[in-house]
């Protein structure tokens, strides 16, 4: 999910994985849209047994195995109506709103703690 920092031009990236049969979000990282971040993200899920993935074409996305990747919008929509969730419960997400972040470390502390309290902690 992208959003921004200060200007459109200082673009910052969620990248999070979305657990299907709990509908929750399951790990999430921050960062430009890199195999950098995505590495990240992957990092934290080792812990779990990912059956597949369900993603775009974005390069970054070559380091999943191919017999588990599955690619395109198909299998996206849940995902794609989670971000828009997120887009209307955080003002910092909407991109029309007053309410930008003027930070990084702000950015995401607000928006990773909007996710744990939401997502880990039930």
């Amino acid at each position: 999910m992208w959003s921004f920092v200060g200007n459109k031009k200082q673009q910052r990236w969620l990248w999070y994985a979305w657990e299907p049969r709990l509908r929750r979000i399951i790990a999430h990282a921050f960062g430009c849209r890199s195999k950098k971040t995505f590495h990240n993200l992957l990092k934290l899920l080792s812990g779990f047994n990912v059956a597949f993935w369900c993603t775009d074409n974005f390069s970054a996305y070559d380091l999943l195995p191919n017999e588990n990747h599955i690619t395109g919008a198909l299998y996206t929509q849940r995902i794609e109506r989670e971000n828009l969730n997120l887009r209307n419960r955080l003002k910092r997400l909407n991109r029309k709103a007053l309410g930008y972040s003027k930070s990084v470390e702000m950015h995401d502390k607000i928006i990773g703690t909007f996710i744990e309290r939401e997502y880990y902690l039930q």
